[in-house]
């Protein structure tokens, strides 16, 4: 079966470009707002859309998404209120590959079943989940891919040749690629030691590669996308969101903008470098 990130990336294969990821909590500052941003993403330059599910115990998260978390949260969001925001962007986006990132602990507490069940029938694609190895393929990961989902795997620096091919095994989609140890937001990435992690992924597998961690401009961007398939950015995003609200922590009018304007920049920058590549 042939999903919507499969054909994306079939896509900018096509185009010879790489692709935009932008990663954005659920439900931050508060659900109208989160939909009305996700909603204008696409036009903004997104390729592929990762919605993080709000948990309370982030613990690969740095400080700024789980700030993000916490705001969501507070305002209310949930799995259900989460997976409603996608049915709704669907109603005008058909074509926007989107994921839903996070930790497993809410899609135990929802049911695994009935969780793949509305994901998928709101319009789902893919699935991240951060603390599931894939020693516990069959928990979430197996389930998905009978679904009809997606299931993304992280690889890191740290994930060596012998590991490679347990966490390759059942993922589908796209790989991505965590070109930093630690927590998300921290350091940028080395453009030439990225280049060389895509190579060696790729020698083991055909997936596409997508790099993230440390991504936090145009320049940033376009270093990652010479090499990568996509180049993923959420902290610098939820950074942007965040610096737009007022000092309760509410939404401003510039607050969609803040973050629109950053991935249009982010996407110019991504695609300059597809167009050098691609000449």
């Amino acid at each position: 079966m042939t999903t919507r990130i499969d054909k994306r990336f079939s896509a900018l294969k096509a185009e010879g470009r790489a692709g935009l990821v932008t990663f954005l909590m659920a439900g931050d500052p508060d659900h109208a707002t989160s939909l009305a941003i996700i909603s204008a993403l696409p036009k903004a330059g997104a390729d592929l859309i990762e919605i993080g599910m709000p948990f309370t115990d982030p613990m690969a998260d740095g400080p700024a998404i789980q700030a993000a978390g916490l705001r969501a949260l507070q305002g209310g969001e949930t799995l259900t209120k989460t997976i409603d925001l996608v049915r709704i962007f669907r109603k005008t986006d058909t074509d926007t590959p989107i994921v839903l990132m996070g930790y497993y602990n809410p899609i135990y507490i929802y049911g695994v079943d009935r969780f793949l069940t509305d994901a998928k029938a709101a319009g789902v694609d893919g699935l991240i989940v951060v603390d599931l190895p894939p020693e516990e393929d069959a928990e979430l990961c197996l389930p998905a891919l009978k679904a009809g989902m997606n299931f993304i795997r992280l690889a890191t620096p740290t994930t060596d040749d012998k590991r490679l091919p347990a966490v390759l095994a059942n993922t589908s989609g796209f790989v991505y690629y965590v070109s930093i140890t630690g927590i998300t937001g921290a350091a940028a990435p080395d453009a030439a030691r990225v280049a060389q992690a895509v190579a060696r992924i790729k020698r083991h597998t055909p997936l596409p590669v997508a790099v993230g961690f440390g991504v936090r401009d145009a320049a940033r961007a376009r270093a990652v996308a010479q090499d990568a398939d996509a180049v993923v950015v959420g902290s610098a995003l939820v950074d942007a969101l965040a610096q737009s609200l007022d000092k309760n922590g509410k939404a401003t009018k510039t607050t969609v903008s803040a973050v629109t304007d950053l991935v249009a920049s982010l996407a110019e920058g991504v695609r300059s470098a597809g167009r050098v590549a691609a000449e």
